[in-house]
């Protein structure tokens, strides 16, 4: 369903809050909002300074009374994690359907944060419908820190999240101008960049505040025209604190909104009102039903049209067991080629190291060896450097050496830096 579709069930009202500052001095952010299909709102804001420094009920006492101010006690908040807890990435995954989508992140999440064996909270969705996926990723140890403090202010959560899926889900909700957007944030010392374009359906990313060409090179990044106008989040919006408000939209409207969720599922609490919409729709499906069903007087065609629908089912699940054994098969297939493939690589640096080896004097001293897929580079020191171009390209391993400057005459040797190809690709 297109999003603007989804606009005409927007209704809800909802809680956002920003983590805001630097670590060990953040401060809370807060936003209450409400969504129509033709409009939202910023009902109200606050901010609690320093929270983490302070105890728990003070500030959970402070939250309590701003949601019964604008009714709002049975709304989860949306929060926004600080940005140095988050990572964002992006995936292209052209052909992966949604039923793969999981599968395939997963096994590329590992090279996409630095955390190493570190245990992480991952959360992914596709945007809109094309073949980026946004991934946000966290420390585990992080996502307790902050659910622990929330649980002992008494503050219920529906969702950690991060800034740029709040703003991609915030756009949707208002009457935010479409096509080739940017935006920007201050964040205290940084600047967040955000955008969509044709070319990419998003971007989001932090500059130095005294980055002047942070506003070009965004728009580089996004392929846009550089005198398009950039704007601020508030202005788009039509709300200050921006980044709290759009948080309350996906607050307010989370079946609507790009489910970018770090909470854990165990922890994720839903709106009371909220939990009657499902069951309201679904009612209005049995009357709808029960209507067609007196309203259709061929039963007989009906019973044999079940009848072959079942058919089809038993067989296509048939077929599902079996694309799904092709699909692990191809899999494995490829991750055993790619460790052969680094294997092979592995053998193939060691043997150039030992061709080096042999082919150099003993005179000669080295003290770089750089072995890269396509060349090698050496530097050190000779008593004659120029000898070493054509003893290193008589070796069938190389071809084509060449000094990378002259070499430098130093008291009785001659310093030198070679670039060699590796013959044939080895």
């Amino acid at each position: 369903m297109d999003f603007d579709l989804k606009k005409l069930l927007a209704f809800g009202s909802g809680v956002g809050i920003q983590i805001a500052g630097p670590r060990g001095a953040e401060s809370l952010e807060i936003a209450a909002g409400r969504v129509r299909p033709n409009c939202a709102q910023l009902l109200g804001r606050l901010t609690i300074r320093d929270f983490s420094r302070q105890p728990a009920a003070v500030w959970g006492s402070d939250y309590s009374a701003f949601l019964r101010k604008y009714d709002v006690r049975h709304v989860p908040a949306a929060v926004i994690l600080p940005r140095h807890e988050v990572i964002v990435r992006q995936l292209s995954l052209p052909g992966v359907s949604n039923k793969d989508l999981d599968a395939a992140v997963q096994f590329q999440l590992e090279g996409l944060h630095p955390y190493g064996d570190n245990d992480i909270v991952a959360s992914w969705s596709r945007l809109g419908g094309t073949s980026t996926i946004l991934i946000a990723i966290a420390r585990r140890a992080a996502i307790e820190r902050y659910t622990s403090l929330f649980a002992e202010a008494g503050i219920r959560l529906g969702s950690f999240t991060c800034s740029a899926a709040a703003i991609y889900s915030a756009l949707r909700f208002t009457q935010a101008p479409r096509g080739d957007l940017l935006l920007f944030e201050a964040m205290g010392e940084y600047v967040e960049y955000y955008g969509e374009s044709a070319a990419r359906p998003l971007f989001s990313a932090t500059f130095p505040d005294s980055e002047s060409r942070a506003a070009a090179l965004a728009a580089a990044e996004l392929r846009i025209d550089p005198s398009t106008q950039v704007k601020t989040l508030e202005e788009v919006l039509s709300a200050a604190p921006a980044l709290p408000y759009a948080a309350a939209l996906t607050s307010a409207c989370p079946r609507l909104s790009l489910p970018l969720n770090l909470l854990p599922a165990e922890l994720r609490q839903a709106s009371s009102r909220a939990n009657w919409v499902p069951l309201a729709i679904a009612g209005s499906m049995v009357v709808v039903s029960a209507a067609a069903l007196f309203a259709v007087p061929a039963i007989e065609n009906r019973r044999y049209e079940s009848t072959l629908q079942n058919e089809i089912r038993v067989v296509e699940r048939q077929a599902n067991r079996a694309a799904a054994l092709d699909r692990e098969t191809a899999a494995v297939r490829a991750r055993t080629l790619l460790l052969d493939d680094f294997h092979r690589q592995t053998k193939a640096d060691l043997d150039i190291l030992a061709e080096m080896t042999r082919l150099l004097p003993n005179t000669v001293w080295l003290n770089q060896l750089d072995v890269m897929r396509g060349q090698v580079t050496i530097a050190g020191q000779a008593d004659q450097a120029a000898p070493l171009l054509k003893l290193i390209d008589a070796s069938p391993w190389f071809e084509g050496s060449e000094f990378i400057g002259p070499p430098v005459r130093a008291q009785d040797a001659e310093a030198f830096r070679i670039r060699t190809n590796r013959e044939g690709g080895r």
